[in-house]
C-alpha cells in the first residue's frame, strides 16, 4: 500500500463499537428469560431418561451394569416401580442317605418339603402333649370312679387306689384277700373283685395284672419261690374278673414280680405286709399307641385335627 493510501483512510476510534452493548443487553435478556422458563417448568423423569437413553444409543455409549444390581423395570401404566414380595424357592438338593458309596438310591429332598416335615413333626409333638394330658385329666376321673366304687374298702385298709400321670392303680392288699403263702382268692373277697370288674367294664385302656411279694423266701411246698406265688396270685386275681364275658382279656397281661419292686424297704414286718400286694393298673394310652392314632388320622396344614378322648382306644 502506497503512503498516499494510508493517508486517506480514516483514524479508527478507540474502544468497542457502540452495537456491542446493545448485543449483550439482548443476550443478557435472553438468558433470564430462559432461566425465567426453566424455573417454572416441571421436569419428567421418564422422559429425561429415555432422551438421555436414546442419545447414548446414538453416540454408542454402553452403561455398566454391577453384578449385584437388582434388575429394576418400568410401566407405562404405573410410573413407579414397586418390587414384589419374595417368595421362597424350591431348591432341590440330592443327597445321598447313606455311607455306602456304592448305593444307587439317592433321597431327593427340597427346602421347602424339610421345613413342611419340620412343622409336621411340631404339630404332631403338640398335639401328642395335649391328648398326653387329656389321658392325664380323665385318669384322674375314672381314679375318683374306682373310689366311689370301693369306699368300704378303701376305708378297712385293705384295697388302694391312685393316680400317676396317666396310669390308675388298685392296690389289693393281702390283708382280706389272700391266705400267708396261698394264691387263693378268700370267699368273702369275691364281691370286691366284682366292683372293681364293674368298674373296669366301662374303662378303657390297657390293664395290667401284678403280683408282688415280700423278700422273705417261700418255705411252702405248694411253689418254688415267690416270682411263681406272685405270678399265681396275679392269676387269681385275673381269673376272677374273666368270669364276666364283658371284660375284653386281649387287653390284659398278668405278670409276677416277686420281691424284685417294693414299695417300702423290706426292715419291719409292718412293711413287709405292705410290700405283699396285687396291683390292677390300667395304662391310659402310650405314647406309641397315641403317635400312631396322630399319624394315621392326619393333621391339618394350620392348626390339625383334633383327637377326642373316646377315640384313642
Amino acid at each position: 500500500m502506497s503512503d498516499e493510501n494510508e493517508q486517506d483512510c480514516p483514524p479508527c476510534v478507540p474502544g468497542l463499537p457502540g452495537w456491542v452493548a446493545t448485543f449483550a443487553d439482548l443476550m443478557s435478556l435472553l438468558m433470564c428469560f430462559f432461566v425465567l422458563l426453566l424455573s417454572f417448568s416441571e421436569m419428567d423423569v421418564l422422559k429425561f431418561k429415555q432422551l438421555a437413553g436414546s442419545m447414548r444409543e446414538a453416540f454408542g455409549v454402553q452403561n455398566e451394569i454391577k453384578v449385584e444390581d437388582i434388575p429394576k423395570g418400568t410401566s407405562i401404566i404405573a410410573q413407579e416401580f414397586s418390587p414384589g414380595r419374595p417368595e421362597p424357592t424350591p431348591i432341590n438338593e440330592v443327597r445321598q442317605m447313606t455311607l455306602n458309596n456304592d448305593m444307587n438310591t439317592l433321597d431327593v429332598r427340597s427346602e421347602r418339603g424339610e421345613s413342611e416335615i419340620a412343622d409336621k413333626k411340631l404339630g404332631e409333638a403338640e398335639l401328642l402333649a395335649q391328648m398326653q394330658q387329656e389321658m392325664v385329666q380323665q385318669a384322674k376321673l375314672e381314679a375318683v370312679m374306682f373310689a366311689a366304687a370301693l369306699a368300704q374298702e378303701i376305708g378297712d385298709g385293705s384295697v388302694e387306689v391312685e393316680t400317676s400321670e396317666r396310669k390308675i392303680i388298685i392296690r389289693v392288699k393281702e390283708k382280706g384277700s389272700f391266705t400267708s403263702g396261698s394264691a387263693a382268692l378268700k370267699f368273702e373277697y369275691i364281691p370286691v373283685m366284682a366292683k372293681i370288674r364293674d368298674v373296669l367294664i366301662e374303662v378303657d385302656g390297657s390293664v395290667s395284672i401284678e403280683g408282688h411279694t415280700d423278700n422273705i423266701p417261700y418255705s411252702g411246698r405248694a411253689f418254688q419261690s415267690n416270682w411263681d406265688l406272685s405270678t399265681a396270685r396275679a392269676l387269681a386275681v385275673a381269673n376272677e374278673l374273666f368270669d364276666d364275658p364283658r371284660i375284653d382279656q386281649s387287653q390284659y397281661q398278668i405278670i409276677g414280680h416277686g420281691d424284685s419292686k417294693p414299695l417300702v424297704p423290706n426292715d419291719s414286718a409292718q412293711n413287709r405286709a405292705t410290700n405283699r400286694r396285687v396291683e390292677i393298673v390300667i395304662q391310659k394310652g402310650k405314647d406309641k399307641e397315641l403317635l400312631e392314632k396322630i399319624q394315621a388320622k392326619g393333621l391339618d396344614d394350620t392348626e390339625g385335627e383334633r383327637l377326642a378322648p373316646n377315640e384313642i382306644f
